[in-house]
């Protein structure tokens, strides 16, 4: 049997939570299907910045987010090599004020996802994608392996929120024989780790990054007690060091004097997780017929800006507003819909894309760069509010 929706959402991370709880609020009937059953870890920075605070009060799970245990982060401190620091406010980033906040993943998007069922959204946890829905050239849904068996569902738009592997836009492009945008990112592949430390000597209320040869990284206080640690460095580092991320850990990351510092007596209290990234910036937002990217599937913000937990958010309502209009007006025509999210993606986006795109060449810069940049930015308060908010805004 088939089951009908207005809209089907692939991904029950932050970005197809979010959208999936605005629709519902809107008067849509939604499916959102997640591979996992949560609460599960993932590799992420968790790194909240304060104007996710205000998202997750319009999704009415700001004082759920609250009963988490996370941790108040009120600076981020970027150290050079040498351990020379620079700090930034959490309030800059927010425009607003307030604090960002530390924390899991696990936390934050069970309980998102707890917040689409109240608000009447068909959540199906350990949903497998199995194909889609295709007639026509246009993606008419989804079948998943869900409840023991394969289950088939349509809808009059499909999202894709399931992050940079892109499940069901690379699925798409390989059932209509079609390219879904695809693009190739960096001069040479990167590697990401991730864990929870305990130990760690980091200061209170801090977010620290470290810059070291060929990568970045950083640790960020969040629940029990436990420090997130989230790292990027060259794969071919990673195959020096035997594809250990502790000696990985050590060997590269705490070239950084401060990392050495604050990491030396810290244990991994969880298990380290490791992905290959392609590169950063964004995909086609509305790659086919039918069917929208979000979140990471849409676009990769570099880590070290903090806000890709934002992105996830703001996407997420930028792609329920131009659905949930669409489907007001009696569904018209999928290329409206799609011109509208492209405009509003890009509006949104891309002048923050491109900065950020700039500020990476300094960060994987030789290390006599970087430390001239800390020294430069230490001399003007006005200059690093701005770069912190050229991440976050448009531009002028």
């Amino acid at each position: 049997m088939t089951e009908e929706f207005d809209a089907i959402i692939v991904g029950g991370g932050p970005a197809g939570a979010s959208a999936a709880v605005r629709l519902a609020a809107a008067g849509a009937r939604v499916l959102l299907a997640e591979r996992d059953r949560f609460p599960r870890e993932k590799l992420c920075g968790e790194f909240i910045s304060p104007e996710c605070l205000w998202h997750f009060a319009r999704l009415g799970v700001l004082e759920e987010m609250g009963r988490g245990g996370g941790a108040r982060v009120w600076e981020t401190v970027f150290y050079a090599p040498s351990g020379r620091g620079v700090s930034v406010p959490s309030a800059w980033f927010g425009g607003q004020g307030g604090d960002a906040l530390g924390l899991s993943r696990a936390e934050m998007d069970a309980r998102l996802l707890a917040r689409a069922r109240e608000a009447g959204v068909t959540v199906l946890e350990g949903a497998g994608l199995a194909s889609l829905v295709v007639e026509g050239g246009r993606v008419l849904g989804v079948r998943l392996h869900a409840d023991g068996g394969p289950r088939e569902f349509r809808a009059r738009v499909t999202l894709d929120a399931t992050g940079r592997h892109r499940a069901v836009v690379r699925r798409a492009g390989r059932e209509l024989g079609r390219e879904g945008g695809e693009w190739r990112g960096g001069p040479e592949s990167l590697v990401a780790f991730k864990t929870h430390l305990e130990g760690t000597r980091g200061a209170a209320g801090a977010c620290e990054l470290y810059f070291y040869s060929g990568g970045y990284g950083g640790i960020i206080p969040v629940e029990r007690g436990l420090s997130n640690i989230c790292f990027m460095v060259r794969a071919r580092d990673v195959r020096a060091c035997g594809s250990d991320p502790e000696r990985v850990l050590r060997e590269v990351l705490m070239r950084n004097r401060r990392a050495a510092e604050t990491l030396k007596e810290a244990t991994a209290r969880t298990r380290w997780f490791g992905v290959s990234l392609e590169g950063f910036g964004r995909h086609e937002p509305a790659p086919f017929e039918g069917l929208l990217a979000v979140g990471d599937a849409a676009a990769f913000i570099d880590p070290f800006t903090g806000s890709g937990m934002l992105m996830a958010l703001e996407g997420g309502e930028i792609a329920a507003r131009a659905v949930s209009g669409w489907l007001a007006r009696g569904v018209g025509k999928f290329a409206a819909l799609a011109r509208e999210y492209r405009a509003a993606y890009a509006s949104r986006f891309d002048a923050r894309l491109r900065m950020c795109n700039l500020i990476r060449r300094a960060a994987f810069a030789p290390a006599a760069l970087v430390e001239g940049t800390i020294l430069a930015l230490n001399a003007s308060a006005a200059v690093r509010r701005r770069v912190a908010r050229s991440t976050r805004v448009r531009a002028a």
